[in-house]
């Protein structure tokens, strides 16, 4: 897959070393590509270049900038299948990952998911924790799109363990809190994850 990613900090790293490592072929979208994207094996452009070549999108940008990149971007982002994969947490009625993820939904043809963001860097970079495959907890709508974001996540070597649709959001946003909780709250450590258990 073409896989454009913005927003290159440790999160979109991470990520991206997983996917190229997979075969992927990720372009990093940036305002200024002359300063390169910070990505080993990766490609820079605009983000909007970025944006129009891409198979998958993936926004992996401070939580309180993901409305208004959206809002730049939208006319760009229509017939794409798009990750938020941002901290977001709520800010009121007019905040927090449902309302990006509303945002998102707005835009025409767009097939909008919320994924790795109930995870540390950490556990992209080393996906089993005490012999167990780490699970990724995400939300987002059914059929061929969602085929592709679980192979990312697999390709990352964690399992999918999809939650709902899109409207699903705050659930997934709450496996963030709680790891927020565990991690920092009570200082279990950082290389931390969840797994499903059915019988």
């Amino acid at each position: 897959m073409r896989i454009g990613l913005i927003g290159a900090g440790v999160i979109g790293r991470t990520l991206a070393a997983a996917w190229i490592s997979a075969g992927h072929t990720v372009v990093v979208g940036s305002r200024d590509p002359s300063t390169g994207g910070g990505v080993d094996g990766a490609t820079t452009a605009t983000r909007e270049d970025a944006i129009r070549g891409a198979d998958v999108v993936v926004f992996a940008i401070p939580g309180d900038a993901m409305d208004a990149t959206v809002a730049a971007l939208a006319r760009h982002l229509g017939g794409k299948v798009v990750i938020d994969a941002t901290n977001q947490t709520p800010r009121g009625p007019q905040g927090g990952a449902m309302h990006a993820m509303a945002a998102l939904s707005g835009v025409p043809g767009v097939a909008a998911f919320r994924a790795f963001n109930t995870l540390g860097w950490e556990n992209f970079a080393e996906p089993v924790v005490g012999g167990q495959q780490a699970d990724l907890f995400y939300c987002g709508p059914d059929g061929a799109p969602r085929a592709q974001v679980e192979q990312l996540v697999a390709d990352v070597g964690l399992r999918p363990v999809r939650v709902g649709g899109p409207e699903a959001a705050d659930v997934v946003d709450g496996v963030t809190r709680l790891w927020f909780a565990l991690v920092f709250g009570q200082g279990r450590g950082r290389h931390l994850a969840f797994k499903l258990l059915e019988g």
